[in-house]
C-alpha cells in the first residue's frame, strides 16, 4: 500500500509526531514562496503543506494509514493534486477528497482552527503566513498587580499603556492585539510575560497576603486597637490583651482577588510588639516594673 505523504515529508511511517513536524518545518522553510522563487516551489510547498495536515492530526493520521493513497483514487498525492490543476486551492482539493459525503465523512475542508477558512490555518493561497506575533516580558509594581491599573510597555519603538488586571501573578501572559510584526497588510500581537516585583510590605501565598505590623507593649499587654493600612483602606484591628509577639490575626476579604472566580483572599496581620526604651519610661514605673516583673 502505497502511502506517499511520508515520502512528501520524507519520513519513514513509524515516524513520531515530533519527527514529522521537525520535518515539515525542515522542508516549508526550504520551499516556502517568500524564500524559494523556483516555479516548482509553489506547488511543492502546497504538497508538504497538505502532508502535514494529515500526518499531524491523529484521527486524519489513523484513516490515512488505514488505507493509504487510495483515499486518492489510486494515484500518489503528488499526481492527485497535479490533475487537479496546478493553481488549484489545496483546501479545495482536500474537500475534493473528504468532503461532501466522502472519505471518513469530513466535510468542509480542513481547517485547523482559527477560523481562517484556509487550509489548516496556511490562509486562502495555501502559504504558511509568516509569524508575525511578538513576545516580551515586564515587571510591574506589586500593586499594580494587586489592583490592576496600567503600565506603560516600549515595543519596537513605540510606547503605549496596556491595562493589567487586578490579582495576577508572575508569569501570566497578557495578549495585545495588533501591536505584533507587519508585513503587507497584516499585523500580530503582542504576547506580553508579566513579572511581579516583590512587595516590601507584603508576603504573597495564593490569594492570601501577609504583613508584619507593630504593636506597642501596652496594647499587647492590655488590649486595645491600632491602625491598619491595607491594599484596599485604611481598618481598625483589634488587638486582645496578651497577644505575643509574631501572633496572626486574619482579616478577611483583605488580600488579593482572583482573576477567575473574582473571590478576594484574606490578610494576616502578623504582630510584632515593639518595646519601649528604658529611658524613655518614667522612672518610678521603670524601678516597679524592674521590682516586678516575673524573671
Amino acid at each position: 500500500m502505497s502511502k506517499s505523504l511520508y515520502q512528501t515529508l520524507g519520513v519513514s511511517e513509524s515516524a513520531s509526531a515530533d519527527e514529522i513536524k521537525k520535518a515539515y518545518r525542515k522542508l516549508a522553510r526550504k520551499y516556502h514562496p517568500d524564500i524559494n522563487k523556483s516555479p516548482e516551489a509553489e506547488e511543492k510547498f502546497k504538497e508538504i503543506n497538505a502532508a502535514y495536515e494529515i500526518l499531524s492530526d491523529e484521527d486524519k493520521k489513523r484513516q490515512y494509514d488505514q488505507v493509504g493513497d487510495n483515499m486518492f483514487g489510486g494515484q500518489s498525492f503528488h499526481d492527485f493534486a497535479g490533475s487537479q490543476g496546478g493553481s488549484a486551492d489545496l483546501d479545495e482539493i482536500l474537500r475534493s477528497i473528504f468532503g461532501g459525503g466522502g472519505f471518513g465523512g469530513f466535510s468542509g475542508g480542513f481547517s485547523s482552527g482559527g477560523g481562517q477558512g484556509g487550509f489548516g490555518g496556511f490562509g486562502q493561497q495555501g502559504y504558511a503566513p509568516q509569524n508575525l506575533d511578538l513576545e516580551t516580558s515586564i515587571t510591574i509594581p506589586f500593586n499594580t498587580a494587586a489592583l490592576g491599573g496600567k503600565h506603560s510597555v516600549n515595543v519596537n519603538g513605540e510606547s503605549f499603556d496596556i491595562k493589567i488586571p487586578a490579582g495576577i501573578k508572575s508569569g501570566e501572559k497578557l495578549r495585545v492585539k495588533g501591536k505584533g510584526h507587519k508585513s503587507g497588510g497584516s499585523v500580530g500581537d503582542l504576547y506580553i510575560k508579566v513579572n511581579v516585583a516583590k512587595s516590601p510590605e507584603y508576603e504573597r501565598d495564593g490569594n492570601n497576603l501577609t504583613k508584619t505590623v507593630d504593636v506597642p507593649l501596652k496594647t499587647a499587654l492590655f488590649g486595645g486597637k491600632i491602625p491598619v493600612r491595607t491594599l484596599h483602606k485604611e481598618i481598625t484591628v483589634k488587638i486582645p490583651k496578651g497577644i505575643k509577639c509574631g501572633q496572626k490575626l486574619r482579616v478577611k476579604e483583605q488580600g488579593m482577588i482572583d482573576r477567575k472566580s473574582k473571590q478576594v483572599g484574606d490578610l494576616y496581620l502578623k504582630l510584632n510588639v515593639v518595646l519601649p526604651k528604658v529611658e524613655d519610661l518614667d522612672p518610678e514605673l521603670s524601678k516597679i516594673m524592674e521590682e516586678k516583673l516575673p524573671a
